[in-house]
């Protein structure tokens, strides 16, 4: 059996994770909490392309298509985090917005703040000078375009067994 698309989703997964990894510990730039949440979606991809490899004929052919609704999910992750940029709506994560710091002297203030400074969620990371596209939407185009791809590859697929 063909492993095209399993290998197909890994390196799919593996350019979105590396892409990530390098903005934020090469370019220094600060992930918000929606950033973080639109990581998971290409983890799970990864998984599901690693066990179309490894078991192609077993659980890897029914397993492989689990990747259309994650590839969905990391789509709707991108226009949330796009809504709250272009300010359509608010965050759905409390992390996003400005820490809620409790007590009456300044050092339980202090205490409750957090231990490490976040990005807001509405402001945009731009990875291209004077490109208005941010790296949300940039990212959400991504994994349509992994999307239709995927679905290819497996109408593809379908066509060569029969």
């Amino acid at each position: 059996m063909s492993r095209k698309t399993g290998l197909f989703l890994i390196a799919a997964s593996c350019m979105a994770l590396g892409v990530a990894w390098f903005v934020e510990h090469v370019m220094s730039v600060m992930p918000c909490e929606l950033c973080l949440a639109e990581r998971w979606p290409w983890r799970i991809l990864l998984v599901i392309g690693l066990v179309d490899v490894l078991l192609p004929g077993a659980a890897g052919g029914v397993v492989l298509w689990l990747a259309a609704p994650v590839l969905l999910a990391s789509c709707a992750l991108a226009v949330c985090h796009a809504g709250v940029e272009w300010h359509w709506w608010p965050s759905p994560f409390p992390a996003c917005r400005a820490p809620h710091v409790t007590g009456t002297t300044m050092a339980e203030r202090l205490a409750s703040m957090p231990r490490f400074p976040s990005k807001p969620c509405d402001a945009p990371t731009y990875l291209i000078p004077d490109l208005p596209v941010s790296m949300s939407v940039m990212g959400g185009g991504y994994a349509a375009v992994v999307l239709l791809i995927f679905v290819k590859l497996k109408l593809m697929k379908k066509r060569v067994f029969r």
